[in-house]
């Protein structure tokens, strides 16, 4: 008889081997396309010299035009160094540039996005920032992708800081907001509070350190969350700790304000009594085992978000006592994907020409993904909404702007209304532009 593992496994390698037969075919995952309107040879005139000087003279007179005379009100740049690759690890940027394309297209499918991936050839976090504010003229936003720990909290820090247009680092927000989406519908089914929960993070990587900071600020007092890392639990006694002030000043932030009952030791101690389990650590099975989740409090939440194996499979946390379960992976229920974040909370960013991403933007996305599936009707395999549920991406976008303006952080001041339909527009042009370019065959058909 063939097992779970076996099946999944086997299922991958048939992905593996699709995904390089047809992006050889293809030769990439996205090419540039022209927005204006190309007849005769006089139209050059004005896309070109001498027409365009003009644009150039107005923008120079305010820089601010640049948002509105060119194409960087809906241009973003992808930026990796291959250090820290969709589990892979560190590959290199050449080996991310797949995964940075990939990132291309969904940012433009899903939201409607024109995203540059920018794969570059250092990986001094210095040399990082230098270079991306020396892009900044040129984009809207900015997406970190891909990117070790802890550079990863220092760049998306220090650029936040010093760009006028929004930064965002996925691996960071993008997951931490989703989580947060799914969390607040688990919650209600399991009659809980944020505010009240005993919450263990397992993993402080890029994802649950931010996520720490995300329900943090959504109102969940820091005490009650208990994080750990490879060596344990954090806490302010741990032997590590005047390495790590140094090191990761975030995860040490973290030791110092978390965990108010000074729990020790592992993963076992950690959940006895927990009412929540975020996973985001290292592929399983059996990085978290049953017997632990059997210590957690009556019908708990296990989110196990490791790719492509979870920490724990949903249905052996499930015999445990789990009353809600989610993973990262697409083909088992409540798919905790950061790409239900990312295009739209750029859409509504881009359209809003704000200034930056706040955490409480992040916020106001995870509860409008929540409510959505809250409408459509919650239970337990179904606490936040898929990719395919389009509709969804603008009403988070709309909510992100509207979020922005309250913040004082936007350049246009529209209504909610405004903004949803404007995402719906761009996001449903994107979609009936390539459903036009496969009719007439320019993009061909997977071939046989």
């Amino acid at each position: 008889m063939v097992s779970d593992l076996e099946r999944m496994k086997k299922e991958r390698d048939k992905w593996y081997q699709l995904a390089i037969k047809y992006t050889k075919y293809y030769a990439g995952k996205f090419a540039t396309v022209p927005r204006v309107p190309v007849t005769k040879l006089t139209d050059f005139a004005i896309w070109y010299t001498p027409g365009v000087a003009a644009v150039s003279r107005e923008i120079h007179k305010n820089r601010e035009l640049s948002f509105e005379l060119t194409s960087r009100w809906n241009t973003i740049a992808i930026i990796s160094d291959g250090t820290r690759v969709l589990g892979l690890g560190n590959v290199g940027p050449e080996a991310a540039m797949p995964v940075m394309e990939g990132k291309a297209l969904l940012f433009k499918y899903l939201g409607g996005v024109d995203a540059v991936p920018i794969v570059i050839g250092t990986t001094d976090r210095d040399e990082i920032v230098d270079l991306v504010k020396k892009l900044e003229p040129t984009f809207g936003g900015v997406n970190l992708e891909d990117i070790e720990s802890p550079k990863c909290f220092y760049l998306l820090d220090t650029l936040r800081k010093e760009l006028k247009i929004p930064v965002w680092h996925d691996d960071q927000q993008g997951t931490a907001g989703a989580t947060l989406a799914g969390l607040y519908n688990a919650l209600k089914l399991t009659g809980r509070k944020l505010t009240d929960s005993k919450i263990v993070l397992v993993g402080a990587g890029a994802s649950n350190v931010c996520t720490f900071r995300v329900l943090v600020a959504a109102g969940v007092p820091p005490g009650n969350m208990i994080v750990l890392d490879s060596k344990g639990i954090l806490h302010p006694e741990r032997e590590d700790m005047d390495r790590l002030m140094i090191r990761n000043p975030w995860k040490y932030e973290i030791a110092m304000k978390s965990n108010k009952e000074g729990v020790k030791g592992g993963i076992p101690e950690a959940l006895e009594g927990a009412d929540v389990v975020i996973a985001a650590s290292r592929p399983g099975p059996g990085i978290i085992k049953k017997e632990w989740i059997a210590k957690m409090n009556k019908d708990p939440i296990v989110f196990a978000l490791a790719n492509p194996v979870p920490e724990i499979w949903p249905w052996e946390a499930k015999e445990a006592g789990a009353k809600i379960t989610a993973t990262g992976r697409s083909d088992l229920p409540n798919q905790i994907n950061n790409s239900l974040m990312f295009p739209a909370v750029f859409r509504g960013a881009l359209d809003a020409k704000a200034i930056t991403i706040t955490d409480e933007m992040m916020i106001a996305a995870a509860r409008e993904l929540a409510k959505f599936a809250e409408e459509k009707g919650i239970h337990e395999n179904y606490i936040i909404p898929t990719m395919m549920e389009w509709e969804v991406y603008p009403r988070v976008a709309a909510a992100v702007a509207t979020k922005a303006i309250e913040q004082g952080i936007a350049r246009v001041k529209e209504s909610w209304q405004y903004f949803h339909d404007r995402a719906i527009e761009i996001i449903g042009a994107t979609r009936k532009t390539l459903e036009l370019l496969m009719k007439h065959g320019i993009i061909p058909p997977f071939p046989d």
